[in-house]
């Protein structure tokens, strides 16, 4: 554990480069004194590790040292390759070389590892996508993640469900994120959030920009994930479900009290707005029935008569 820890600390240190001991603390999930002991052991050992007092200060490595990537062991083997995304990696435009750098890994592992890691590509396969959806075309991607790689401004049209739907915007590119197999750009002004597939047009500028000092993609988005979740469900619908169609509701329903005749139950369930719990709701059928708000329970019913009116 203690030697993966001390192997973890050089390679945090020659990707990342200066980092303060609270820092590699976070990382790898320790106390600060146990990174001053692992500091220290690197020292004895002969690594060119220095370290600055200070508010800029921090441990780094000398200039110019580099540590061999070695000791992989079968279940991060395992893991390199499971990690591996051809789908999405096709769609950046880096489809070749990941398919190269997992045939120079494979030929660099030992052969137990090499063929477990071969075990692993041929027994799990990844598709990110959901079901009942045709994959969203991106012919822009490769374009917008070369502009996100070297930090270039762009000139884009994008379409936008509000009126005017379609916007020309100057943006500069954060960041991208694969989700349920969709694209979304972070981009600032803002920074907001742009789906990919919607970007009409764009040209790359000549002007660079500097991503903010303190901007995470991933803390940006798990932010994101957060407000769109509080925002999602406005209010609440009081119901009464047959046994079993609690399950078949997309939101999660807080039952109250006991079953009553027949197996039915009182509960709260969450909804976006009465359209869409309307649309819901209806698909349960007969196994469900508002109790409130009254213009929920209103909409259903007149729903249901003209359904019915149809097949009279």
């Amino acid at each position: 554990m203690r030697a993966s820890r001390l192997v973890s600390i050089l390679l945090l240190l020659q990707s990342r480069g200066r980092m303060t001991a609270a820092q590699l603390a976070a990382e790898l999930e320790v106390s600060v004194r146990t990174v001053y002991r692992d500091v220290e052991s690197l020292h004895e050992a002969g690594i060119p590790l220095y370290g600055d007092a200070g508010h800029r200060g921090g441990y780094q490595l000398l200039d110019g040292y580099r540590t061999r990537l070695t000791g992989l062991n079968a279940a991060e083997a395992q893991a390199l390759f499971l990690s591996g995304l051809p789908g999405p990696a096709a769609e950046l435009g880096l489809g070749p070389m990941l398919a190269a750098a997992q045939l120079k890994l494979l030929a660099a592992l030992p052969p137990g590892l090499g063929e477990q890691a071969g075990r692993v590509q041929a027994r799990f396969h990844l598709d990110a996508p959901g079901w009942y959806s045709a994959p969203d075309e991106v012919p822009l991607l490769p374009a917008v993640a070369g502009a996100v790689w070297h930090g270039r401004a762009m000139q884009v049209r994008y379409r936008r469900w509000k009126e005017p739907t379609d916007v020309d915007r100057r943006l500069e590119p954060y960041g991208l994120v694969l989700k349920a197999g969709r694209w979304y750009l972070v981009a600032a002004p803002g920074p907001r959030t742009y789906r990919v597939d919607q970007i009409l047009d764009l040209r790359v500028l000549e002007e660079e920009f500097g991503v903010p000092d303190g901007f995470e993609l991933a803390r940006y988005w798990q932010g994101y994930l957060a407000d769109f979740r509080a925002h999602l469900h406005r209010a609440d619908a009081v119901v009464r479900l047959a046994p079993g169609a609690a399950a078949r509701l997309s939101g999660a329903a807080r039952l109250s009290g006991e079953a009553g005749a027949g197996g039915w139950v009182r509960a709260l369930v969450p909804i976006e707005s009465e359209e869409q719990a309307c649309r819901e709701f209806l698909a349960l059928g007969a196994d469900i029935e508002v109790l409130e708000p009254p213009a929920l329970r209103a909409r259903l019913a007149a729903a249901a008569r003209a359904t019915a009116a149809l097949y009279e």
